[in-house]
């Protein structure tokens, strides 16, 4: 009861970041791979990233892919999707594949290569990245790209990545302001070409607060009628929800009490959070505790039973139940997996 009592009275200010809880849960990672020089003509072909992205991101679950076009220009085409036409990308361009979808870079639209499987091998001594590369002719350079991945968990539950697009893009020729995604393009440009000592671990960084960044553009950019996890993030009443359930998960909520908590009714709540984000409240919060659940299970000497308590379930036999039913394996058989 006090619990309660405290969650409902926390002000909008006090509750968590749900966007940072969820990257923080879904262990997101950037590395930077490639330092690309090209000559037209040019082209390279990347295959799906669920074929490499063992190799890459060892131990990832699931791998999105993403270039940045530091100078010049390029045309970037979604492979066998007849009904993506090629984009153009322009200096200060970034572009991003969620899904993981097989894609081609090339100096004009239509062109194809077989992936290089060589240099798709993540290298023991890291400071080897980014691989520097050149392509195309022999003539003056004409496009400077930094490539790189993300890594991921995909499952139990990933929000952010199922209301993702197949592609994004992002820049100057995008229309967005050139801010902090401008800032990232040239501070990635000068750690690639001065490759000091700590630049990996920088590009990683910076990597990353890109991909928060692009994350944050979209969602922002989502139109009115939109519906998914980012549109429900961003409602005022399914956000402040959100916000309540992330910031006590493992507290015993009852519709009832996220509802007065939240400001609404009881079925205004149930309506509009189902409506955008795809299922009831509360059916999200066991969704969402079964990733937390994952996560723990993962991490050395970690106890079923205490991963139980910390959730929100009152005994261990209740909890496996649970995760087993949304998982398809009991939480020891997940533990001996990821270990």
């Amino acid at each position: 009861m006090t619990a309660a009592f405290s969650v409902s009275l926390m002000s909008v200010d006090d509750k968590i970041d749900v966007l940072s809880d969820v990257l923080s849960a879904i262990r997101l990672t950037g590395a930077v791979f490639y330092d690309v020089s090209a000559r037209s003509p040019w082209v390279a072909e990347a295959p799906p990233t669920q074929r490499i992205g063992g190799l890459v991101m060892p131990g990832a679950q699931h791998t999105i892919e993403y270039h940045v076009v530091t100078r010049g220009s390029c045309w970037i085409s979604i492979v066998d999707r007849g009904d993506f036409e090629p984009v153009e990308l322009c200096e200060g361009d970034i572009a991003v594949m969620p899904q993981g979808d097989p894609h081609a870079l090339s100096s004009r639209p239509g062109m194809r290569a077989e992936p290089r499987w060589d240099l798709r091998r993540r290298p023991e001594d890291e400071s080897m990245l980014p691989f520097v590369l050149t392509t195309g002719n022999e003539g003056p350079v004409e496009t400077h790209l930094v490539c790189g991945f993300f890594s991921c968990d995909a499952r139990p539950f990933n929000p952010l990545l199922a209301a993702l697009p197949r592609f994004m893009r992002f820049g100057r020729s995008a229309g967005t302001p050139d801010g902090r995604l401008g800032e990232f393009i040239r501070l990635a440009t000068a750690e690639a070409e001065n490759k000091r000592p700590g630049s990996q671990s920088i590009l990683n960084r910076l990597s990353e607060l890109m991909f928060l960044e692009v994350v944050r553009q979209h969602m922002d950019e989502l139109g009115a009628d939109r519906t998914g996890w980012l549109a429900g993030l961003r409602d005022p009443l399914v956000g402040r929800a959100l916000s309540l359930l992330h910031a006590d998960p493992a507290h015993a909520w009852t519709l009832e009490e996220l509802a007065s908590a939240a400001g609404a009714s009881r079925s205004a709540l149930a309506e509009r959070f189902t409506q955008l984000v795809g299922c009831p409240p509360i059916q999200y919060l066991t969704q969402w505790r079964m990733q937390m659940a994952a996560r723990r299970l993962a991490e050395r000497g970690s106890k079923v039973a205490a991963v139980a308590q910390e959730i929100g379930y009152d005994s261990e036999a209740a909890f496996s139940r649970a995760f087993k039913k949304f998982v398809g394996q009991s939480p020891s058989e997940w533990r001996a997996g990821a270990a």
